[in-house]
């Protein structure tokens, strides 16, 4: 969710949750923009000049050579939940070698030579959660961070920010908004822990979509000049088929796994309402039509039944939110196959605090968070589990408590499964875009080796996710321990 105020005549005191029209905003816009541009530059250049076999520029570092192979890691005496089954499995050994799960196997194996074997005292393992609607670079980052702070330290916060949804127990996200290429790419090659990141890029909406945060002043647009904000990669507006292609193009070649088209208004967006249709069908299509060229899909931000149905017609195969869907629409979904990436919203502290019509539109997307949820189980759509907390690290910190409000609706291991395999099955649209090809989201021979050592049983008790601190005792990712208080 993105804010934008209707005019430039607001008072800046007492303004809650809308921040594009400050000066102070689209400085750092500006800031953020050009910072990009230039590194955006030299990034292309090392990596055009690499791929023809030429010297690299003087100053440019060689690769790191490569770190000596980690030693095998055998987990005895746990009980498994693999990510598919109702109940647990006893009596199993689990063995990592590298970055994939080599064996699951009863008895008492040999452990290989050199291997650790960490005793898991009877505990649970499970695989790395995943979330499916996170916003990389802005999930922490405070109103007063975003005014005054230097963009370096902003890439700083988004990197402390990933770790720290990686000690959450979430090792993989899908990034549905946002400049997180080179956090992502950071990640990838070690220099910071993290989640794995599936990236969209920039969200692509239409002029007055939900992402627009242009303010008035910059009305109207020029053609073939980008306003600030869009050159923050946060979002980008395009208003037709040939634009929407173009725009697609340019994230995918950033090497985007998936699209996120805007096909709504949004909540925090003021000038854009909630029942505002943006795209149409033949811009959709487009967009749709680009991705598929590449070989992976469009995920569509839609609330109402009009912006749904559109998008499902357009080929878009996931929809993002749907909060507000009828039963018509519910149907549709099911019987297309579409997917349906909903956030649990139950009150407004599942949210930065949010004043005006922003607020007002926060309130009807709780208030159709119930009936959603009950026609997705109705219908046995194919529902995955985001939480798109933005804009505050206390409200980060709730990712686990967000799954937990599944319960509402669901079993416990039908919510771990949601945010284990089905989530893992969604990612796998990508295609050969997916950028970590293997099985995420369960633990079995030839699977990433993704994980969590859980104290308790959550399958019997999924508000154990809510506090990891305590409760997740080994966190690995990618067959690294990124945590291990077993014995603490």
């Amino acid at each position: 969710m993105f804010s934008c105020t209707s005019g430039e005549s607001v008072a800046l005191t007492g303004h809650v949750g809308c921040l594009c029209h400050r000066q102070e905003i689209r400085s750092l816009s500006r800031r953020i923009g050009a910072d990009l541009s230039r590194r955006g530059f030299v990034a292309g250049m090392a990596a055009s000049i690499g791929s023809l076999g030429l010297p690299r520029p003087a100053g440019a570092q060689s690769a790191p050579m490569p770190a000596s192979p980690p030693r095998p890691i055998l987990f005895s005496n746990l009980r498994l939940f693999d990510g598919k089954a109702n109940t647990l499995r006893d009596g199993l050994r689990l063995l990592v070698e590298g970055n994939r799960i080599k064996a699951v196997a009863g008895g008492n194996p040999v452990a290989p030579d050199g291997a650790q074997v960490v005793d898991c005292g009877g505990r649970v393992m499970m695989p790395g959660l995943i979330d499916a609607h996170w916003h990389s670079m802005f999930a922490a980052l405070s109103i007063q961070t975003m005014m005054t702070a230097d963009v370096g330290y902003i890439f700083l916060a988004a990197a402390a920010e990933a770790e720290n949804t990686l000690m959450r127990g979430f090792t993989t996200v899908r990034d549905v908004g946002g400049p997180a290429f080179a956090l992502q790419q950071a990640i990838d090659e070690g220099l910071f822990p993290g989640p794995r990141i599936y990236p969209s890029g920039a969200m692509i909406t239409a002029t007055g979509g939900h992402g627009d945060l242009r303010p008035l002043s910059e009305l109207p647009s020029v053609a073939g000049k980008p306003a600030d904000v869009e050159m923050s990669g946060g979002s980008i507006v395009a208003d037709s088929p040939d634009e929407v292609r173009m725009r697609v193009r340019e994230q995918l070649l950033q090497r985007a796994s998936q699209i996120k088209l805007v096909g709504s208004g949004g909540v925090s967006t003021p000038r854009s309402p909630l029942d505002s249709l943006t795209f149409t069908h033949p811009e959709l299509r487009a967009g749709v039509e680009a991705a598929e060229d590449w070989g992976t899909y469009v995920t569509a931000h839609a609330y109402v039944p009009a912006a749904i149905q559109r998008a499902i017609a357009a080929g878009v195969r996931c929809i993002e939110h749907g909060h507000l869907m009828d039963e018509t629409t519910a149907r549709l979904i099911a019987d297309k196959g579409v997917w349906l990436s909903i956030q649990p919203f139950l009150g407004e502290g599942d949210s930065v605090p949010l004043t005006g019509e922003s607020r007002t539109k926060l309130l009807q997307v709780i208030a159709g968070t119930e009936s959603a949820y009950e026609l997705a189980k109705k219908y046995n759509i194919k529902t995955a589990f985001g939480s798109d907390l933005l804009f505050s690290g206390t409200v980060a910190m709730r990712q686990g408590a967000m799954l937990a409000h599944l319960s509402r609706w669901y079993t416990a291991p039908e919510i771990l499964k949601m945010a284990t395999a089905t989530n893992a099955e969604l990612l796998g649209l990508a295609g050969p875009r997916n950028p970590y090809p293997g099985k995420l989201g369960v633990l079995e021979e030839g699977a990433l080796a993704d994980l969590i050592l859980v104290d308790g049983n959550p399958l019997e008790k999924v508000q154990l996710i809510e506090d990891p601190a305590t409760n997740f005792l080994i966190i690995m990712k990618d067959g690294k321990v990124h945590k291990n208080i077993l014995h603490s």
